[in-house]
Parts: structure tokens; C-alpha cells; sequence
């Protein structure tokens, strides 16, 4: 079986177990899903992806590559995930995944978009990383109800804190 291999840092919250990743920039566009825009929103995972979002936030990767700044991507996966700590009770590690297992981003597709965009100007940032949150798929329901809780406290900056 063909795997991918991240390492990783093993977490728990309300009782599962969850994943903090370095995933290369470049593999982004290769693991994650895009759901057709036409499909129903209750059957949906995430709201519908915004298209005039993402030349903002990609020209702010551009135009600041040496500052540029991103927070974790919250994803689900569904196949076989399997953690290997670095020694017997570790929470550090490798996070192997089924190649055949489909990646759901249930937070921060319009940075995953922005990046892909990125990468089309300037290939050398393919090679950086960004951590991604893995959590096992646990059904559509799931998902939406993640997407949900991952949004609900999401707060607009203050003006006098945006360049």
C-alpha cells in the first residue's frame, strides 16, 4: 500500500485523537478534495468557496513572502490513518496515510484556493509547508457540524490592526 508519510504531533480533544501536520504547499492542491458547487447545501460539508476571495489572499502571499503568515487548515480524512511516535511514548511522530484515503478541508479552503493560485505565480513556494489539523472522517454530519463549530467564534479584526 502507497502511503503518504507527515510528521506529525498526536493530540486528543473530547476523546479522539487528532493530528497536527507539516504538508508541503505544493501538495495541497494533489491530497484535498473540491466539492462540485452544485451540490445541495445539506449535503455539503462547507459553504460554497467564495472565487473573489482568493486573488486577495493569494496577492498577500505574493506580495509578502517573506512575512506572510497562515494558521492550520482543519481537515477530515477519510481512510486508514496510522500513527508511528518517534519512541514508545511519544506524541511525535509520523502520521502515514492510505494514498486512496479523500482529504475534506473543514476549515480554511479559501487559504488552500489562495495558495494553489500562489504556487501558479511563484513555484518556489511549493516547497513551504503549512500545518494542517487531521482529524479521522466521521461521516457528512460530522464534517458540517465541525465546520460549523470551527466557524462560530470567528471574529472580524479590528481596522486599526489591518495594514
Amino acid at each position: 500500500m502507497l502511503k503518504y508519510q507527515f510528521p506529525a504531533v498526536k493530540g486528543k480533544q473530547a476523546g479522539k485523537e487528532y493530528y497536527i501536520c507539516m504538508i508541503p504547499l505544493g501538495l495541497l492542491s494533489k491530497i484535498f478534495i473540491i466539492e462540485n458547487g452544485d451540490v445541495a447545501p445539506e449535503h455539503r460539508a462547507q459553504r460554497k468557496l467564495n472565487e473573489s476571495r482568493i486573488p486577495e489572499i493569494s496577492n498577500y502571499i505574493l506580495e509578502n513572502r517573506e512575512s506572510y503568515v497562515f494558521s492550520a487548515l482543519a481537515a477530515s480524512v477519510d481512510g486508514e490513518m496510522h500513527f508511528v511516535p518517534y519512541n514508545s511514548n511519544s506524541n511525535i511522530g509520523v502520521l502515514e496515510i492510505d494514498m486512496g484515503a479523500s482529504f475534506l478541508i473543514n476549515d480554511g479552503q479559501h487559504r488552500k484556493a489562495a495558495i494553489d493560485a500562489a504556487i501558479e505565480e511563484d513555484e518556489t513556494l511549493k516547497d513551504e509547508t503549512i500545518s494542517v489539523v487531521l482529524y479521522k472522517d466521521n461521516g457528512l454530519t460530522r464534517s458540517q457540524q465541525m465546520f460549523t463549530d470551527l466557524n462560530k467564534h470567528a471574529v472580524t479584526t479590528s481596522k486599526s490592526f489591518r495594514l
